[in-house]
C-alpha cells in the first residue's frame, strides 16, 4: 500500500550535524594568550614576591580578560592546559620584568591586531583589552 503525499528522501547525511563540533573562535588564540599571561605574571609572583603588589593586579585583569573572552566564545578553557612560567633565574626581579614586558608587548599587539579584525559586536571588547595591555606595558617599567 503506497502512502499519500509526496515521498521525503531519507538519508543519513544531516541527522547528526547538530554534533558537529563548532569551528574554532577566532578569539580562542587571545582568550588562551590572557590566561598564559596571567600564568605568567602569577609565576612571576610565586619567583620574587617582592614583585607582588606591582603584579598582582596585572595578573587578575588578565585572568579577567581570559574568563569574558571564553564567555563571549561560550566555550569553556581546554581542562588540563599548563599554566605558563617565566623562565629567568627567581632572584632576578629585573629579568623577570624584562621578560613580562616582552611578552605583553607582542600580546598587546595581538589584541589590536583581533580588535581591528573582530566585528563590531566585539571591538569594544579586544579594544578595552589591548589598551589595558597597553598600560601593563607602562606598569613594567
Amino acid at each position: 500500500m503506497a502512502l499519500g503525499g509526496a515521498a521525503v528522501p531519507l538519508t543519513g547525511c544531516d541527522l547528526f550535524d547538530g554534533d558537529k563540533p563548532k569551528p574554532p573562535d577566532p578569539l580562542e588564540p587571545l582568550a588562551a594568550e590572557s590566561a598564559d599571561l596571567a600564568g605568567r605574571y602569577r609565576a612571576a609572583v610565586a619567583a620574587a614576591s617582592a614583585l607582588a603588589d606591582r603584579l598582582t593586579p596585572i595578573a587578575d585583569a588578565h585572568q579577567a580578560h581570559a574568563d569574558e573572552l571564553r564567555r563571549v566564545i561560550g566555550r569553556p578553557a581546554p581542562s588540563g592546559t599548563p599554566a605558563a612560567s617565566p623562565t629567568v633565574a627567581a632572584t632576578d626581579p629585573d629579568g623577570l620584568l624584562a621578560e613580562l614586558r616582552q611578552a605583553e608587548q607582542q600580546a598587546r599587539t595581538n589584541a589590536a591586531k583581533a580588535c581591528a579584525a573582530a566585528p563590531a559586536e566585539r571591538a569594544a571588547l579586544l579594544g578595552s583589552i589591548a589598551a589595558a595591555r597597553a598600560t601593563h606595558l607602562e606598569a613594567l617599567k
